[in-house]
């Protein structure tokens, strides 16, 4: 046997497929996560299937899917063609097997490594497939990507079409829950790019006509757009785009019908051709920022054989289209030279007030550069890295680390809370931001009061995002704050900031609260940290007797050594989840603005949350006097 130390032909192993991508999931599903972020692995899995039936769909067979999704099972059910039955197993446990290889099955289809399905098998727990072709079924039953049982082929009267089932493995995914939320946002992503196709998820139907417009036309008010949306449509190409009020770019880019939630060549053209359109339309040098800046877009391309940087198809690579043998940038910029510059010729009205959201911009940029450079050098005096961060060696920005998206910033208030994550942290992940007390109520405020008021300057400075995402030094930004009405309030006013100043930042799932424990319960053998009521009342149910009970009252009660098992890996996130079609005004001036009759009742309804708080510290004065 080969000591530790030798290399030598026993130091070589190979794994079969289902080993592999169950050593190594991150090379196929990317990150694992408890379903949290919404591009966490369950998702993923959840995504390989679906688009599997989505390519049905494309290829003309089947108009309608079916999902359901209760507890952690997932069932995902096409009207496609169905598996070929002698293919079966083949197609969902031999790695390189399937029908997306022949192009001229699957044009411009999304999945094309014959991987994705595979990996669902091999992560889950329970894994099923039922093919239906010609009144004929085949059935197949996995265990972690195992076979269990293979069902012979039967007679049915169900419709042709495939049906996949599955459990994803906890022991893979740990204590994972799925967000009703990130599964709608997915789902009607699926809707929008595939006009005319019925989904129904869990007994609600989502369905779109017209494609990108419904899908900005559910994301941005009409009151909120400083125009009508401008919709374009090619034989390969779609887009849609308007601008709002709102600060920052907000995109939405597809390719083959998968979301490309980090961009790639398609969008960095796409950016690229609207400032190189509209300088060219209007005969004026203008800024890039100036043009870009508020504006809402969507745009999906199919491609044949797409290049993507990652087996999560979340990036495109560099690619060329067939049409002339042009490149991405070349076939978007010719597209939106076209058909943008006519759109604006035949409707005068909304090239005027386009121009003048660019105006404005303009004149708002300059006027704020002298206040940006004034508060550059007071970050930089202030000593950022040494006072108010605790930096981590890690960052979002270090492309070829795996555990760039572990990369958590915790922004807390006061010394010993911040003491005490600092203390206990993960150095390589994780930074701590500590607040001076209350940050501003910046609502209704101009992005003026960023650069003005030291702790917004200092915390954009740490987070990097002055001129927009692409320089986020942290994939995750964490509320810490305690659980009483004064923490509840510093929660309200930082996400008023980022919602008001870097709204991209709360849509692209990167903002958290951290919840922490509020009760422990121990005796002498075991103890139990407890972040509701009820789990306090199991635990004590489960010690018997009179265990000892605490109250954590602030984070600063909790111990650093305490505090190490709540953002490890056991760390327990609730994300800040921005449906599509929210109203970020409406949000802020409901919680945010003016005392107004609907909001004084939604408080003194929810005052019951203080109300259950009292009665449990109530119960355990009761107990520790009993106890004494």
């Amino acid at each position: 046997m080969a000591t530790p130390s030798e290399y030598n032909e026993e130091s070589i192993r190979s794994l079969d497929w289902k080993e592999h991508i169950r050593i190594r999931p991150g090379m196929y599903i990317g990150k694992l996560g408890d379903g949290s972020s919404a591009d966490d692995g369950i998702y993923i899995l959840m995504k390989e299937i679906f688009d599997n039936a989505i390519d049905e769909y494309v290829m003309g067979h089947g108009k309608t899917i079916e999902i359901k999704v209760s507890d952690h099972k997932v069932i995902v059910r096409d009207f496609g063609r169905g598996i070929p039955l002698g293919k079966v197993i083949d197609c969902v446990s031999k790695i390189n097997t399937g029908g997306k290889y022949d192009s001229k099955a699957f044009q411009k289809s999304v999945g094309l490594n014959g991987v994705g399905t595979k990996a669902v098998n091999a992560l889950s727990s329970s894994f099923r497939v039922e093919s239906v072709r010609d009144g004929q079924i085949k059935v197949a039953e996995f265990e972690r990507g195992a076979l269990i049982k293979d069902h012979k082929i039967t007679k049915t009267d169900e419709k042709n079409g495939t049906t996949i089932t599955f459990i994803p493995d906890e022991t893979i995914f740990r204590n994972y829950r799925f967000i009703h939320e990130f599964l709608e946002n997915q789902i009607w992503n699926y809707s929008f790019l595939n006009a005319g196709l019925s989904i129904n998820y869990n007994g609600k139907r989502y369905f779109s006509k017209d494609g990108l417009l419904d899908l900005l036309t559910r994301e941005t008010k009409e009151e909120e757009t400083r125009y009508p949306i401008i919709h374009l449509k090619g034989e390969d190409i779609e887009i849609a785009l308007t601008h709002g009020n709102q600060y920052g770019e907000q995109y939405y880019s597809f390719v083959n019908g998968q979301h490309t939630t980090q961009g790639g060549t398609h969008l960095a053209a796409f950016r690229a051709a609207i400032v190189k359109t509209l300088r060219e339309f209007y005969k004026k040098e203008f800024d890039a920022s100036d043009v870009r800046q508020s504006i809402v877009a969507a745009i999906s391309v199919r491609v044949q054989e797409p290049v993507f940087e990652s087996q999560t198809k979340t990036k495109l690579g560099s690619a060329a289209f067939e049409q002339d043998g042009r490149t991405i940038n070349g076939y978007i910029n010719d597209f939106l030279k076209k058909e943008l510059d006519d759109y604006l010729h035949k409707n005068p009205t909304v090239a005027d007030a386009l121009l003048k959201r660019i105006s404005q911009s303009e004149r708002e940029r300059k006027d704020m550069a002298g206040i940006k450079k004034l508060a550059n050098e007071r970050a930089k005096k202030a000593n950022l890295h040494n006072k108010k961060l605790r930096d981590c060696r890690i960052h979002l920005t270090d492309a070829n680390n795996d555990k760039r998206y572990e990369t958590t910033l915790f922004i807390t208030e006061g010394d010993s809370a911040s003491g005490s994550i600092t203390k206990t942290r993960n150095v390589e992940t994780q930074a701590v931001f500590s607040l001076r007390g209350k940050p501003l109520n910046c609502f209704s405020l101009t992005k003026k009061v960023v650069y003005e008021n030291e702790e917004f300057n200092l915390l954009q400075h740490a987070l990097d995002i002055e001129e927009g995402l692409e320089s986020l030094r942290f994939n995750r930004i964490v509320v810490a704050t305690d659980a009483d009405v004064d923490g509840m309030h510093i929660r309200m006013l930082l996400m008023t900031f980022f919602l008001q100043f870097f709204p991209d930042l709360v849509r692209n799932n990167h903002l958290y609260i951290l919840e922490t424990p509020l009760f422990r319960v121990r005796d002498k053998k075991q103890t139990f940290y407890c972040y509701t009521d009820e789990e306090r009342q199991n635990a004590i149910s489960k010690l018997g007797g009179k265990p000892e009970i605490t109250r954590f009252k602030g984070l600063g009660e909790i111990s650093p050594d305490e505090f190490g098992k709540f953002i490890g890996e056991d760390i327990r996130l609730t994300p800040v989840i921005m449906r599509q079609d929210t109203s970020i005004s409406k949000v802020l001036t409901y919680y945010m603005g003016k005392n107004t009759p609907e909001r004084q009742t939604f408080i003194i309804e929810n005052l019951r949350v203080e109300k259950d708080v009292v009665e449990a510290e109530k119960e355990e004065l009761v107990a520790e006097e009993e106890a004494a």
